[in-house]
This record gives structure tokens, C-alpha cells and sequence, in this order.
């Protein structure tokens, strides 16, 4: 016989709400409503902080590190996963943090490129269109955050079509550089 046959009707109902209420969700850490004040001076630093006199033309501190061959784009990465980490304790959707992560994965490998990646710093400002993600994610509506929008998927969709075509053709490229080194040295 099993154990709820042998309870009297009264034990039996306490055991049942014992059970919902082990089976209750764990409450949900609270979720920031107001985007931090340090994360919007962060992505200022990093991406507007200074101004090319009569150009009007801004950059930050990504671009001043990305000059130093080898490890300023790290830093400057290391600065933007901080704001990435940001969109977790905000509750950012899933799709929404790939977005933002690639956005800092494209600054970093673009822009550790010697020179053309150098000016490359100076226009692509990941860090404020983080925050600017953030703060859109923020004024939706509650029951609207969690679900990612066409934009998102459609950008992470053309980036990682991207990035498998420029794998595509770095492949294709040493093959064909390959070929043309064993035909010169006659292999």
C-alpha cells in the first residue's frame, strides 16, 4: 500500500500543499529597473569622450587603446564585456545578448586589424548601442522584454552568415596561396 492510502484525510491534504510548495518557483532576483548611471558614463569613455576640433567627428578610449599593438583592443573588450554582463542583471533576452556580444566580438577582431582597424575604432561604437539596447529593453513593457525581436535575429543571422563566408574565403584564399606556393617552388 502506498503511503497516501495509510494517511487519514486531513494529513493528506497538509502533504499535498507541502508539495506545491516545494514545487513553488524560487523567487526571481530583483530585476534593476533604471539603467546604472556608471554604464551609460562607461560607454561615453569608451566610444565619445573626445571630439577631432572642426571634424566633429568622436571617439573614445577604444580607439586611443586600439593603437597599442596586441593588447589595447583587449582591454577596451574587457571595458565592454562589463556592459555586457550588465544586460544579464537587466534580464536581456538570449538573442539580445548574442547581438550585444557580437557587436563587442566585431570591435575586437575588426579593430584589431593594424590601421584600417585603428580607424574602424573611431566609428563603430558598440558600447553606446549597447547601452542604447539596454535602455530600449528597459522602456518595453514587462511582458514584451523576454521576447526578441525580428532585428535582433536578423542580426545575428547576417553576422554569423558573414562570419561563415569570411571563413569560407580565408579557406578558399590559403588553398588557392597553397596551390600557387607548391606551383612556384614545383612541387
Amino acid at each position: 500500500m502506498s503511503r497516501a492510502n495509510q494517511l487519514p484525510l486531513s494529513q493528506l491534504k497538509n502533504l499535498r500543499t507541502q508539495r506545491k510548495e516545494r514545487s513553488a518557483p524560487l523567487p526571481s532576483p530583483a530585476v534593476p529597473t533604471q539603467l546604472a548611471p556608471e554604464l551609460e558614463a562607461l560607454a561615453a569613455w569608451l566610444d565619445s569622450a573626445f571630439r577631432v576640433p572642426g571634424l566633429g567627428i568622436r571617439f573614445g578610449l577604444d580607439a586611443i587603446l586600439g593603437l597599442i599593438p596586441g593588447v589595447g583592443d583587449t582591454f577596451s573588450s574587457l571595458a565592454s564585456l562589463y556592459i555586457l554582463h550588465a544586460a544579464t542583471r537587466y534580464g536581456v533576452p538570449r538573442t539580445t545578448i548574442m547581438r550585444m556580444g557580437l557587436n563587442v566580438a566585431i570591435d575586437y577582431v575588426v579593430g584589431s586589424l593594424p590601421i584600417v582597424g585603428d580607424l574602424f575604432d573611431v566609428f563603430w561604437k558598440s558600447n553606446q548601442w549597447n547601452v542604447a539596447i539596454l535602455r530600449h529593453h528597459l522602456a518595453t513593457a514587462p511582458d514584451q522584454r523576454k521576447q526578441s525581436t525580428w532585428g535582433d535575429r536578423l542580426f545575428v543571422a547576417v553576422v554569423i552568415a558573414m562570419l561563415l563566408a569570411t571563413l569560407v574565403g580565408s579557406v578558399l584564399i590559403a588553398v588557392w596561396l597553397m596551390r600557387s606556393l607548391a606551383h612556384v617552388i614545383g612541387l
